[in-house]
């Protein structure tokens, strides 16, 4: 009778640890398969930047303010992101911010970046 306990036993075991081993096993193909698909909806993202506004090289910002009313608009993360209207960053979704071109000139040199 003992025995039939103990094999009771050692079966349920085993079976638990199957159970729980694959539970592991499958969060983590579940996790693998979520971050492949935030992965590709973000080179997804990426392919369809408009990377009109992200400025490189000396930055004529006279030249951006398209209607000379003294202002544009900037990331205050990507400071080379500048538009004369309002709108987002291509690069990491924040809202433009509406500067005077002092202030904008200001912050690319800070930041390194040459202006005209």
């Amino acid at each position: 009778m003992k025995t039939i306990y103990i094999k009771i036993i050692l079966f349920l075991v085993v079976v638990s640890s199957v159970v729980i081993t694959y539970s592991q096993s499958n969060n983590k193909v579940k996790f693998l398969l979520t971050n492949h698909k935030a992965t590709t909806r973000i080179q997804q993202r990426k392919s369809t930047i408009d990377s009109s506004i992200v400025r490189k090289g000396i930055i004529d910002l006279n030249g951006i303010d398209k209607n000379k009313d003294g202002y544009v608009y900037e990331d205050l993360m990507d400071y080379n992101v500048i538009s004369d209207k309002p709108g987002k960053c291509p690069l990491c979704g924040m809202a433009l911010k509406r500067v005077t071109i002092a202030q904008a000139k200001r912050n690319l040199l800070n930041a390194g970046f040459k202006v005209k």
